[in-house]
């Protein structure tokens, strides 16, 4: 039942079991289809008592009972578009395929068989009962190698094997679309088959190692359903919902001990982060240039940057640190900044700071001015943390890889200081390298303050 183009607000719904640990399941669909923009609703099919490393005990619940959570949805706000993920009997997966029936809505079938921790979640008699009741009424089915198998009745070594796979699945069970997922095939890269329309599609991405990957599969299919309920088309909602997963994996939560979460969050949460430090930033820029006759005095003959990072744990280059276009300067009897506030826009201080980041994640911004052995002096007294860096101490294979010496300073400060983030670097140069004083702190307003303080100036 869909109301599609009567609602700005697009439903969907997953009717899945729930992990306890919000690594799986109900939790990271929901969690998907907010950051994609769709409300998200549920029908829980079981709960599980299930952390990274074990599904310790399942519940299913009334058969009638998931019945009644899809129908209430329905009637009340209509359904864009839904997705199964574990669905452990055959009673449930008929009281499911009886909703989809009497409901109307374009359906994405995740078949949940185990979870990643190697427990068992769909009963050997609902394999059958999926595969008569669920996947002939679904628009898009997504097994993994494992799930292939077992509805294909083909083994599945490379990617040939994969496409007979989706072909055949798509056959016996008539289903609108197929993706064979490439994720335990090994390789560099990940390659999905999406076989629709009686044509292939191989969606390909690089494939990111040594992160968590617990959920891969719910938050694939539901944003394929997220998207479906947008309107998309199925191969759109694929390749858009590859990409998404792909970033949710990349930037994983490493909590608990067994399969580290996916965090499909992080497609909402990252342009929303870069867009607040940018305005952070900007802020303390305004706050430096209304000071610009005292703080001219300190502007470096390289020029003066100001840089924040968005939060650590989604820092990865310099990329991830905003700073100014061209740096600031001297201007006449005041500064001015050359260019606008971007991401990228410095090299060696966000180098620095991410260094820093890597010690203290709260510390995320940083200034450079010029050296002046008073304002070491006013430094200290303020009672900051000082560190001096002796540039004629740093290593040769050090000066002469790029960014290399970044990292240098960043350690010798952090040993300077007993593994202490300080709130002052400083150097008095070496050959071709100008004196510089770097303040560091929690963010861009906050370093600037520490600046105006150590000029003698009122930050407020």
């Amino acid at each position: 039942m869909s109301v599609l183009s009567n609602r700005l607000w697009r439903v969907a719904i997953t009717i899945a079991g729930s992990d306890s640990g919000g690594g799986a399941g109900i939790e990271a669909d929901l969690k998907t289809f907010a950051s994609l923009g769709v409300h998200g609703t549920a029908a829980i099919t079981s709960v599980t008592a299930q952390n990274t490393y074990e599904v310790a005990a399942i519940h299913d619940i009334p058969p009638e009972v998931v019945y009644e959570q899809v129908r209430v949805v329905a009637e009340d706000m209509g359904i864009d578009a839904g997705k199964t993920g574990m669905l452990s009997s055959s009673n449930i997966i008929r009281s499911v395929a009886r909703a989809v029936r009497e409901f109307s809505f374009p359906l994405v079938v995740d078949p949940v068989m185990v979870a990643k921790s190697g427990a068992r979640l769909l009963r050997e008699d609902a394999v059958e009962a999926l595969k008569r009741e669920i996947l002939p009424q679904a628009k898009v089915v997504t097994p993994n190698k494992a799930e292939a198998e077992v509805l294909s009745g083909i083994e599945i070594k490379n990617l040939e094997d994969s496409k007979l796979a989706a072909k055949k699945i798509y056959e016996e069970y008539s289903c609108e679309a197929v993706v064979v997922k490439g994720g335990h095939l090994g390789g560099n890269e990940a390659v999905d088959v999406l076989y629709w329309n009686g044509k292939y599609h191989i969606l390909s991405s690089p494939r990111i190692s040594g992160v968590g990957t617990h959920g891969t599969g719910c938050v694939f299919s539901a944003a394929i359903t997220a998207y479906l309920a947008k309107g998309l088309s199925i191969p759109d909602a694929v390749v858009r919902a590859k990409e998404f997963v792909t970033k949710a994996i990349e930037f994983g939560v490493p909590v608990g001990k067994g399969h580290h979460p996916v965090n499909p969050v992080a497609w909402l949460e990252i342009p929303a982060h870069k867009y607040l430090t940018l305005l952070s930033v900007e802020e303390a820029l305004e706050k430096l240039l209304k000071n610009s006759e005292k703080v001219r005095e300190a502007v470096p003959e390289v020029g003066m940057n100001l840089v924040e990072s968005i939060p650590a744990h989604y820092v990865r280059d310099p990329n991830d640190v905003a700073g100014i276009m061209g740096r600031v300067v001297r201007y006449w009897n005041s500064i001015k900044a050359v260019g606008p506030v971007r991401f990228g826009a410095s090299s060696h201080l966000a180098r620095l700071l991410i260094e820093i980041l890597k010690r203290n994640p709260d510390v995320r911004a940083a200034i450079n001015v010029r050296y002046d052995e008073k304002y070491v002096r006013r430094a200290t007294e303020l009672g900051y943390l000082v560190a001096r860096i002796d540039r004629l101490r740093e290593p040769e294979e050090s000066k002469r890889v790029e960014g290399s010496s970044l990292r240098w300073i960043a350690s010798e400060a952090l040993r300077e200081c007993g593994g202490r983030v300080p709130d002052i670097i400083y150097d008095v140069g070496d050959i071709g390298k100008e004196a510089m004083i770097r303040i560091l702190g929690k963010n861009a307003t906050e370093v600037v303050n520490k600046l105006l303080r150590i000029l003698g100036g009122n930050p407020e």
